[in-house]
């Protein structure tokens, strides 16, 4: 089965060799393979998470990189993968590939294979290396869409339900490893030496070897002008003039999306008491279920059940902010969610605050925006909109301060002005 980015699909298997394949040819920049094991919360599990050629085995063994070969002018790598012995609190491994002495866009007809491991495991080149047949397969990945990146996350595979299933990502850093590194949570010394040739030479000259004569020459790779734009990896400040991303363009298609918020109590008072704001959300689903994730009611949310929203605390004193988290390996199952704030107590309005909104996906760069231009006696402002657009889920800024009516209260006045049609009664913290 062919994926497409951002697809998944079950795996019958625990037991799977993954290839990273692309075309042979001199002036190709070195590339290879590697995976990453992570926990729950996102991050490598740490000292040994790490597999790649020059460290070919986890700890534990159950992720091993089972080397290089040269196929038909196909440079390929491969991992074996026995998911089912992973190590306790491993949730995902994922495939990246890293290059040296250019960008991914360089490399042609990259692919990754994920396929059922054969029956017996051999070395390279043996009956389960890159050189022999292998199992059958079951999905495959062209990654087409490589540009100025330098480290590129292939796909990965991941727990759902009591099974495994496999992603396709197609995302990439183009400041290399070390953002990729800060990404995943790890330390800039667990980082693999660099790549090197991209697989063993074939004997004498391979390009020569191969039969050509009734086919035409490749095809030169495409110009950066007819190339498609690369997924943009740098931090988004949103803006009047420019007030939206597409969170597949931050590298936002999976894994978790923190919403933090924070703000300056110690320069805002009022009454005596300290400053507390509240970070909330509406959300509807495609099923057409509705709600409120908010500390108002103690209604925090789940992440792994619906709405795949988690509120994970309420700090009242700003120091630490408060923060949302979204699961966007459930982004399907999203139609809108609005993220919003309420003053609950120790300020008239956000004037003064100095909050800030930031908006981090786990694979991405950050997308931010400050809510200092409050004018009105404002309790409660909209702050971004994430709606479906087409397979896509966009980011809006609102910014949009919301005073309300005499006994509406904040909650009820954000739900009539975006039309979420819930039914409110009274709550407390």
């Amino acid at each position: 089965m062919t994926l497409r980015k951002g697809e998944n699909i079950p795996l019958p298997t625990t037991a799977v060799r993954l290839e990273f394949e692309r075309r042979a040819e001199p002036g190709t920049p070195a590339t290879d393979v590697c995976a990453l094991l992570l926990g729950a919360d996102g991050t490598a599990l740490g000292g040994g998470a790490l597999v790649h050629r020059a460290a070919p085995r986890h700890s534990g063994g159950a992720v091993r990189y089972d080397g290089a070969a040269v196929r038909a002018g196909t440079a390929v790598d491969a991992l074996a993968a026995d998911l089912a012995a992973l190590p306790a609190g491993a949730e995902r491994v994922v495939l990246f590939a890293r290059g040296d002495g250019g960008a991914f866009r360089d490399v042609r007809e990259m692919r990754v294979r994920v396929l059922a491991a054969p029956a017996a495991a051999g070395g390279p080149g043996g009956p389960g290396g890159p050189g022999g047949p292998g199992g059958e397969e079951i999905a495959r990945f062209d990654c087409g869409e490589a540009g100025a990146e330098t480290a590129y996350v292939l796909g990965e595979c991941y727990r759902r339900g009591g099974g495994w299933r496999f992603r396709a990502i197609g995302q990439g850093y183009e400041a290399g490893l070390p953002a990729l590194a800060a990404a995943y949570g790890l330390g800039a010394d667990e980082l693999p030496p660099p790549a090197g040739p991209s697989a063993p030479a074939a004997p004498g000259p391979a390009p020569a070897a191969e039969p050509r004569s009734a086919q035409p020459p490749p095809a030169p790779a495409p110009t950066l002008a007819s190339a498609p734009a690369p997924v943009a990896l740098t931090k988004v400040t949103l803006t009047k003039a420019a007030p939206a991303v597409s969170l597949a363009k931050q590298g936002g298609t999976s894994g978790a999306l923190r919403v933090s918020l924070n703000w300056q109590s110690a320069k805002r008072r009022w009454g005596g008491a300290q400053v507390d704001l509240d970070l909330c959300a509406l959300f509807e689903l495609t099923d057409g279920s509705k709600g409120v994730v908010q500390a108002l009611g103690r209604a925090f949310g789940s992440y792994h059940r619906p709405p795949f929203l988690l509120l994970d605390g309420d700090d009242r004193a700003g120091g630490s902010g408060e923060n949302m988290t979204l699961n966007l390996d459930h982004a399907e199952r999203f139609r809108r969610v609005l993220f919003f704030v309420t003053i609950y107590q120790g300020a008239r309005s956000f004037a003064g605050l100095h909050a800030t909104v930031t908006l981090h996906p786990q694979h991405g760069a950050p997308i931010d925006f400050a809510l200092d231009e409050c004018t009105d006696a404002s309790t409660v402002c909209a702050l971004a909109l994430l709606v479906r657009e087409g397979p896509d889920l966009v980011v809006r800024r609102e910014a949009r301060y919301l005073v309300p009516r005499r006994g509406i209260s904040p909650q009820r006045t954000v739900d009539y002005a975006y039309g979420w049609g819930l039914t409110w009664r009274p709550g407390r913290k």
